[in-house]
């Protein structure tokens, strides 16, 4: 063996050794497989959003009630994180989420053959439960992939995915929906995500990168206790919880609004608003290179102050207004939650999948508390008391990373 041939290999095994890096095979398939994930997950978990009216309406509930289907599968996903974290630490992160992906396409087909309400509730908390598993060992597993200089990058890539996910599933439903029902429409959501799904049982690398196993040896109780008490992850956990439940407020309820006079917009309409998830798209990916830059406390602070614009906008009564404002609140939604979650993982202890585990619980809770108590303020209140609420929200995240995270960049 020559002395050039025994160097390549030597940097080969030292790259591995640190992980895929930009440029190599095995990073474009950890990203497009990463990417399949969100596509699949967030495509099925928010399906229904953008026809909620059109349930409502069918099924002679409130508007709130008619967003217990949101509410209810992020539920199921907040309570499936930590048991998915759990296996993951056992069977391997890649085999859990194949396992969690099948069986949430299962629950989804079965969730649209139920002939009631109740019923569908519950099989929609089965597939929220089995969703957990992706988006808890997403960025887990990519830790394990790929080189630490670019998990921030990398796992910005994988949440403008979770985004075009959100989109696509809204866009799709809310069309065939209006013209062959609710239950149609979701299937037809359903069918795109089993194709993602495919895709990343495919393409996803299995091999482990050397000297960084997958999952066994990591959940350790003192890493657990670890994610559980340090207060900057606290802190994280909280953003999350503030920032999802803000969001997942204002898309449930502004086709209410949209619907009403004096817009009167039919639902096929109001659905294109969703397409506003393409600045997500954008945002969290810029997000994720200027942070390697300019840290991630400044960046994480600029998107809640551009989240916090953006909900402000909506109460211009003029539609053109309202649009504007939600491109922004969702570039700074999806620009935040790309530093809090990648922060999420890179400080959990050990390399385990606890801290991203909790971190999912807090902001799916979010989405299911916030969610709901969104529409009773809605009611109650209408569209400025839900801004006021989401605007609360918000600045109560700022205060939380500024009093907390400051000074912590050294930390992960």
């Amino acid at each position: 063996m020559s002395v050039r041939t025994r160097t390549r290999q030597a940097a080969t095994a030292d790259s591995a050794q640190a992980g895929y890096a930009p440029g190599s095979r095995e990073y474009r398939r950890v990203v497009v497989a990463l990417t399949c994930a969100g596509l699949a997950t967030f495509a099925q978990l928010y399906s229904p959003q953008g026809i909620l009216p059109l349930i409502s309406a069918r099924l002679h509930v409130t508007a709130a009630h008619s967003a217990l289907l949101i509410s209810a599968a992020t539920i199921g996903l907040a309570a499936g994180a930590l048991p998915w974290a759990w296996l993951g630490d056992r069977i391997g992160r890649l085999t859990a989420m194949k396992s969690a992906m099948a069986a949430a396409t299962l629950c989804g087909a079965l969730g649209l053959l139920m002939p009631g309400f109740g019923a569908v509730l519950a099989l929609r908390v089965a597939e929220g439960f089995a969703l957990g598993g992706v988006p808890v060992l997403a960025i887990a597993y990519l830790g394990d992939q790929v080189s630490p200089a670019f998990t921030a990058r990398a796992a910005a890539v994988y949440v403008s995915g979770t985004s075009i996910g959100g989109l696509a599933g809204r866009l799709v439903a809310a069309p065939i929906a209006e013209w062959f029902g609710w239950r149609i429409g979701m299937a037809s959501v359903l069918g795109f995500a089993a194709v993602a799904t495919a895709v990343f049982m495919v393409i996803a690398p299995a091999v482990r990168t050397p000297g960084r196993p997958e999952g066994k040896g990591h959940g350790t109780r003192r890493a657990a206790l670890r994610a559980l008490l340090e207060p900057g992850l606290l802190a994280l956990y909280a953003v999350g919880f503030l920032l999802m439940g803000g969001f997942v407020a204002v898309y449930n309820y502004l086709a209410f609004r949209l619907r009403a006079a004096p817009f009167g917009l039919p639902t096929t309409v109001t659905s294109l608003l969703f397409l506003a998830y393409l600045a997500g798209t954008v945002s969290s990916q810029r997000a994720g290179r200027l942070a390697g830059r300019r840290g991630r406390l400044g960046v994480l602070l600029g998107a809640i102050a551009v989240f916090i614009l953006g909900v402000g906008l909506t109460l211009v009564p003029a539609l053109p207004v309202i649009v504007v404002g939600l491109v922004v609140l969702t570039a700074g939604f999806f620009a935040a939650h790309a530093i809090a979650s990648g922060w999420a993982g890179v400080r959990a202890p050990a390399g385990g999948a606890q801290a991203p585990a909790l971190y999912n619980v807090a902001y799916y809770a979010g989405s299911s508390v916030m969610g709901w108590f969104g529409g009773i303020v809605f009611v109650g209140m209408g569209w400025v008391g839900l801004v006021g609420l989401v605007a609360v929200l918000a600045a109560a995240a700022a205060g939380l990373a500024v009093s907390t995270l400051r000074g912590a960049e050294t930390v992960g």
